[in-house]
């Protein structure tokens, strides 16, 4: 039987120690709010617990014992002096991240290309007909294949593992494709490109230029050729020295530029740019890697073990180039070598990335305009081509990118209306003055915020995360959806504004491991009525907005200032009839505090002095990160705590990625995120 708790217990209280200020601040400003120790506000009560155990100590994760090394030695039984100890490499990342041996699939870390969504944290490849086709340039496939988008055919490519596209264009009655190919005798790179105006299969032969080239177009070349582990070594060789000692072939006098990301199965799925006369210039060469995939770290030496089964030096990890083919050698590090750029969650990604138009890491960072001067620098230091010839991969994915993004919208409040102080309370106006001790939002601030009732009385809160859900705490609800409603835009506790909305219950479902003692798996998602014959639960609202849900605990890091808000006691102990917000910050290696009583699927933030705590919010309310472009997530929701406010414990919460993938079984994938969908 379902035990609610006592109203004392439910409610979690505000405890705001705020220096008043002048101006209300935006519940999602990245500064924290001051805290003034003369305005403590009244404890709440909590449930009991077991007595507390002596937390155990937080430990930290050591680094892999790794060292620079050169390109794979080889072994020479007769040498033998004992190695050299190998050194702590300060770029590659701690041996427990190594040995989760994580690749460009793992979407816990980075993101899915368009053609793959992100399940149980792993990329998978998508049907192609889930691709978008409108605005999309079409391609011609191999064998006179035709697709009506870039995505299509990598969706393909994904499925088969074979390459599937030729070149961009509508006319695929020829015979002729795309072929990337390597000499046998001095190992250059060559690249047969059908002219896509041609109906007779003509095109061109030309080679690859050495400018752009690197490993990750090396590995897609020798893959192409048949060559699963893809390349050992990436250089170039001088055009002056192709002559006819080389058995008297000709080799072209052109060249492209070509700029690979590793995921491609064929040169012709890479950015190709315009076309050049190679005079005495330099053309590229792959060697392809010819050994077995190992298993173990010590196959490969003082080497970089891949996830593969690939050996690639130490010096070739971090920096932002996929050396090994899957990308497992820029997925755990603490910097980045050569310019690289290090996203927050361990990935190096290519310093091109910076500002280029496409999100690369999980918090948009890369694409932040605080690198706007940077990446103009490293525009004109690298001198990129800048004419393309071909249709360009990468424009493609950003259209494609851009229509998934379109599907929802989530994340970004109505700036319209989030700043207004009129409050329009139904039947009059009035304008409301700050309260004293607190900080109130501002009344359509924070519109992903609603309020739970039961039977009239209102004790938790929750966030709407689009359609027609809400997400909340299992101990605010029960299995009577009769007895509930959801109020939207509620900035009094018990008086409507003009832009309220309440909407009756349709179904609750509280998570089947929630357990009422420990508060273990403390979620529940409340889906609301339909409208009459209309498949929307209210009509649309500019005070509404949904918060969006991350499916990557990795999203947000330790210290980051989030914020929560709902309707807590004042320092006098009574009701605030506004609604209140405060900033509090991520803290981890929550164990220390509550030993065995933090279980998985748990987070604290707050302080550990016990200024701010968790008792800012009532139960079910939302606990919201920003990323670096402004994007809202749910991170968290209000659960639990011990003695609100005691310094030392820190306030918990429920963690909303831990359960990504039950949130997406009942609301399907419209209602989730805006990415990696």
């Amino acid at each position: 039987m379902f035990v609610r708790m006592t109203s004392v217990g439910v409610n979690l209280l505000l405890l705001f120690v705020l220096i008043i200020h002048s101006e209300t601040r935006s519940p999602l400003d990245s500064e924290s709010a001051s805290a003034s120790s003369e305005q403590i506000r009244q404890k709440p009560h909590f449930p009991h617990y077991p007595p507390k155990q002596a937390p155990s100590p937080a430990t930290t994760p050591g680094s892999a014992p790794t060292t620079t090394a050169a390109p794979i030695p080889e072994v020479n039984s007769a040498n033998c002096a004992e190695p050299e100890a190998p050194k702590e490499d300060e770029f590659l990342g701690p041996a427990q991240c190594i040995e989760n041996r994580y690749n460009r699939a793992s979407c816990g870390l980075v993101f899915c290309p368009p053609w793959e969504r992100c399940i149980e944290g792993r990329c998978s490849c998508k049907p192609p007909y889930l691709c978008p086709v409108e605005n999309m340039t079409p391609v011609c496939g191999r064998n006179s294949r035709n697709y009506r988008s870039y995505c299509q055919a990598m969706a393909v490519s994904c499925r088969t593992k074979k390459p599937a596209m030729s070149h961009f264009g509508e006319n695929c009655e020829s015979d002729q494709w795309f072929k990337g190919s390597i000499d046998e005798h001095t190992r250059v790179v060559k690249a047969f490109i059908p002219d896509p105006n041609s109906e007779s299969g003509d095109g061109e032969e030309l080679l690859v230029c050495s400018e752009l080239w690197d490993m990750a177009a090396a590995n897609v070349a020798c893959k192409e050729n048949t060559k699963p582990l893809g390349a050992a070594v990436a250089d170039s060789i001088s055009y002056s020295s192709l002559t006819t000692d080389h058995h008297h072939k000709q080799f072209p006098d052109r060249c492209v530029s070509i700029r690979c990301q590793g995921y491609e199965t064929s040169l012709a799925e890479c950015v190709i740019y315009n076309k050049t006369n190679i005079a005495n210039g330099m053309v590229a060469t792959a060697t392809c890697y010819e050994k077995p995939p190992v298993t173990q770290k010590e196959d490969c030496g003082f080497n970089f073990l891949c996830a593969n089964g690939k050996c690639v030096s130490v010096n070739q990890t971090c920096d932002g180039v996929d050396d090994c083919g899957d990308r497992s050698d820029e997925m755990c590090c603490k910097k980045c070598r050569n310019g690289g750029f290090l996203c927050k969650t361990g990935v190096c990604v290519h310093e091109e990335a910076l500002l280029d138009g496409l999100r690369d890491c999980l918090d948009g960072e890369d694409e932040s305009t605080k690198y706007t001067s940077v990446n103009k620098n490293q525009e004109e230091e690298n001198k990129l081509p800048t004419a393309l010839e071909h249709i360009s991969p990468k424009e493609e994915i950003k259209a494609d990118r851009v229509h998934l993004e379109s599907l929802l919208k989530c994340g970004i409040p109505n700036r319209d209306i989030a700043d207004d102080d009129e409050v329009k309370e139904r039947g009059r106006h009035s304008r409301n003055k700050r309260v004293v001790g607190g900080l109130p939002a501002k009344p359509t601030q924070i519109q992903w915020q609603v309020a739970v009732e039961e039977h009239g009385k209102i004790d938790c809160g929750g966030a709407y995360i689009g359609g027609c859900w809400v997400i909340t705490a299992a101990h605010c609800v029960r299995p009577n959806p009769s007895a509930f409603r959801i109020k939207f835009s509620l900035w009094k506790k018990n008086k409507a504004q003009d832009t309220t909305d309440i909407v009756p219950v349709d179904e609750i479902t509280i998570h089947p491991r929630y357990n009422a003692t420990s508060y273990e798996n403390d979620i529940a998602l409340v889906k609301m009525q339909t409208l009459p014959s209309k498949k929307k639960c209210f009509e649309d609202n500019p005070a509404i907005r949904a918060v969006c849900v991350p499916w990557s605990t990795q999203l947000f890091n330790p210290n980051h200032t989030c914020s929560i808000s709902g309707w807590g006691r004042t320092a006098e102990g009574k009701a605030s009839q506004v609604l209140l917000w405060a900033n509090v910050s991520l803290i981890d290696h929550c164990e220390r505090f509550y030993g065995h009583r933090f279980k998985p699927g748990m987070m604290c933030a707050g302080d550990l002095q016990g200024s701010v705590d968790s008792c800012q919010g009532d139960s079910g309310g939302p606990l919201v990160c920003k990323d670096e472009l402004d994007v809202s997530y749910l991170w968290g929701i209000v659960s639990w705590g011990e003695q609100c406010g005691k310094a030392g414990f820190p306030g918990v919460y429920t963690q909303v990625s831990h359960y990504f993938e039950w949130i997406r079984l009942y609301t399907g994938w419209p209602a989730i995120t805006m990415f990696n969908s």
